[in-house]
């Protein structure tokens, strides 16, 4: 049997033709992954600069009740729930909904916005719990 021959008397191909194709295959799979690694190296640094607000929520009312945000920016979101029961962070503005449980935290990310004005609500506490943000 010769070591490179792609196919013996009964069309199998032999073991080593096979052992070879694998070492290729793992070889353009590294380098695809290095290729993949160095493509999403621009979009994590400028992921890790996007800006960060926060809001909390204390006696079923968000704090500040406006908060005003850059226009086209992404950015995050962390909401503080200082009450002791839980509430859950909704706009359908801005297509988000988040259930944040009492005495604790969420981050949301917020895709980049037009400007104008977004509101949201406390799902649970709808007559209290409301505010907007502002984008210009």
């Amino acid at each position: 049997m010769v070591p490179f021959d792609n196919h013996n008397e009964n069309h199998y191909h032999s073991r080593y033709t096979l052992l070879y194709r694998k070492q290729g295959m793992f070889r353009t799979l590294r380098g695809l992954s290095l290729v993949w690694i160095l493509g999403l190296a621009p979009w994590v640094t400028s992921y890790a600069q996007d800006l960060t607000f926060a809001l909390t929520i204390k006696d079923h009312r968000f704090e500040p009740s406006e908060l005003q945000v850059p226009a086209g920016k992404r950015f995050k979101l962390v909401v503080k729930n200082l009450d002791p029961t839980a509430e859950e962070f909704e706009s359908h503005e801005l297509k988000l909904e988040k259930i944040i449980p009492g005495r604790s935290e969420a981050n949301l990310s917020v895709r980049p916005l037009k400007p104008g004005t977004y509101e949201f609500v406390g799902e649970f506490h709808q007559k209290t719990a409301k505010g907007r943000i502002v984008a210009k």
